[in-house]
């Protein structure tokens, strides 16, 4: 049975004998329609936990290419292609200030496509973010715009599916505006987490406990919790389903009451993608990379600004102090108001137990703090950190043939949220000319990544979104073109591709160029495989010459040309 969601028109309406907060909304419900003839069978829903970022909209499964309609009347205002991300995307504004974004297309239809290509030729680049004027391609609800399909960062064939707000580009949850989508299911709750108020969240690990179902609540095994801290922060083990799926989907809303007063609580409701990174304040992040669970945390850490929490007063943190036994309830809703609830109490008892010190120099949220040496110094914005934590030092002897140390900044199970600016000195000159050709590699375990060093004076610079070990390398090694399934001067006749594969050391391609007989021509490079050409009327019958030109990180040109007859 398909359930719209119209209590969220007024607020929530209430479940339990709990106190609890009200965000009310007003999205037009019913206004947008499914942007499939298909019904509705989610792989993902808005807010769901991803690798640094929530997912932003519904992922609606599609096995295969199928026609993709506009949701509501409107025009399409913008369209982009690129190798990851939404890869052919199209988005489409409405008169009712919201905008629909349909995203990982396989084509876009016939009208759309040969202005894209012919916009991709004038401005010679197939990676494209074209803005559209409003009477160029007008739209009705229901009209044909595309077929779904797999390109940009999928891992499978679905369309990405968002809501947002035209003004300020929001991201609303699609699941609020009414749209045909089956579910009558409670979420379910899997495990309890529990956390020193008074440490970092990345100086300690949770005391984690299984839960069990009774009836519709679930509760712990134990009958009261005893905690040696005065202040303890919460965290759950959560997933939704849709009705006839057994797909784990994320959750909508989770709430902490202490007794009948509401403590804290989140939404995925409205993220902005320029927040969506934030993700990584919202789940216990250290956990997580050392192989755990999702946690999501019921308490706000203090770098984590524009979150998706509300609360009473304070952080979220329960005081135990009064050395009485608390009765707490966490409440996990979907979007239809499906709700479940576990019960359980806690009790502080003081417990004078040796404190660890810790290594290294505390940095704090909200703080522009730096670490110098001679050979090497780095950098944390205001906006880098969402806890306050040690962060080590440390610098391993060079071998004969390298142009710097390794130092090691950090773990990899403290996030960034803001880039963190690296500088490190040469231990032997270059060149001016090999300076120019000088990358910082970070490395942790099994990965690497490069970034072009900015100088100024001895210094190299380069910004990172993770710590790890940093050392400078140079690069003089041009990228390798190769051609696929045909050899120099062969008869392309029968084929209707030319596919072209290019390496590099580190796996960065920074630019790529073609030219057949002197003009540019389109190759596409979805997920940077490889690149394939398409023959069309841009390549007439006949003898012609291909030219590749291809660019790495640190500005090594590779050059190739191929012969064949058409």
């Amino acid at each position: 049975m398909t359930r719209v969601f119209w209590g969220l028109l007024v607020g929530f309406i209430p479940v339990s004998v709990f106190s609890q907060p009200s965000f009310p909304k007003n999205y037009p419900v019913g206004y947008f329609r499914n942007p499939l003839n298909i019904p509705i069978s989610l792989a993902a829903n808005f807010g769901e936990l991803r690798t640094d970022h929530y997912h932003m909209g519904l992922d609606i499964r599609t096995l295969g290419n199928l026609p993709v309609y506009a949701a509501g009347e409107g025009y399409i205002a913008r369209v982009s292609v690129q190798p990851f991300g939404f890869g052919q995307a199209i988005y489409i504004n409405h008169p009712n200030g919201y905008t629909t974004v349909y995203g990982h297309l396989n084509a876009f239809f016939p009208a759309l496509a040969n202005y894209i290509k012919k916009q991709q030729y004038a401005k010679q680049t197939w990676q494209i973010a074209l803005d559209l004027p409003p009477d160029l391609f007008v739209v009705k609800k229901g009209q044909l715009i595309a077929y779904s399909g797999n390109t940009g960062g999928s891992q499978g064939p679905h369309l990405h599916f968002e809501i947002r707000r035209t003004a300020d580009e929001i991201n609303l949850n699609p699941m609020l505006f009414g749209l045909p989508i089956s579910d009558n299911t409670a979420p379910a709750i899997q495990r309890l987490a529990i956390y020193d108020g008074s440490k970092s969240v990345y100086e300690q690990s949770p005391q984690l406990l299984s839960v069990k179902k009774i009836g519709a609540s679930y509760s712990v095994m134990k009958d009261t919790i005893v905690l040696n801290t005065p202040r303890a922060g919460f965290a759950i083990t959560a997933f939704d389903t849709q009705s006839g799926s057994t797909n784990p989907n994320g959750i909508y809303q989770a709430d902490l009451y202490d007794g009948n007063q509401w403590v804290i609580g989140f939404q995925m409701d409205a993220i902005s993608y320029d927040n969506a990174r934030g993700i990584n304040a919202h789940i216990d992040y250290k956990t997580k990379t050392r192989g755990g669970p999702w946690l999501q945390q019921l308490f706000r850490l203090p770098g984590y600004t524009n979150s998706i929490y509300r609360s009473f007063k304070g952080n979220g943190n329960i005081d135990l102090s009064d050395g009485l036994v608390h009765a707490l309830r966490i409440e996990v809703k979907d979007a239809y108001g499906n709700a479940a609830g576990l019960n359980f109490k806690v009790l502080y008892k003081e417990n004078n137990q040796s404190i660890r010190q810790m290594s290294g120099k505390v940095f704090y949220p909200l703080m522009l703090d730096v670490f110098e040496q001679h050979d090497c110094a780095f950098y944390l914005g205001e906006k880098s950190l969402y806890d306050s934590v040690h962060i080590n030092y440390s610098k391993s002897p060079s071998f004969p043939k390298d142009i710097s140390a390794v130092h090691s900044i950090g773990t990899d199970f403290i996030p960034i949220n803001e880039p963190m600016l690296v500088r490190i000195r040469l231990i032997r000159d270059l060149p001016i000319v090999k300076k120019d050709k000088v990358l910082m590699q970070r490395f942790l375990k099994s990965t690497k990544e490069v970034s072009k060093v900015e100088w100024q004076g001895g210094w190299a610079s380069a910004r990172f979104r993770q710590f790890g070990n940093f050392q400078l390398i140079l690069d003089e090694v041009a990228p390798v073109i190769s051609a696929i399934g045909f050899t120099e001067g062969g008869n392309l006749k029968k084929a209707n591709r030319i596919v072209i594969l290019v390496k590099d050391d580190h796996e960065i391609i920074k630019h790529f160029r073609a030219l057949l007989d002197g003009h540019w021509i389109r190759f596409t490079n979805d997920k940077q495989k490889s690149f394939i050409y398409t023959f069309d009327e841009h390549c007439a019958a006949g003898s012609h010459e291909l030219s590749i030109t291809a660019e790495d990180e640190a500005g090594n040109v590779a050059t190739r040309i191929f012969h064949f007859t058409r």
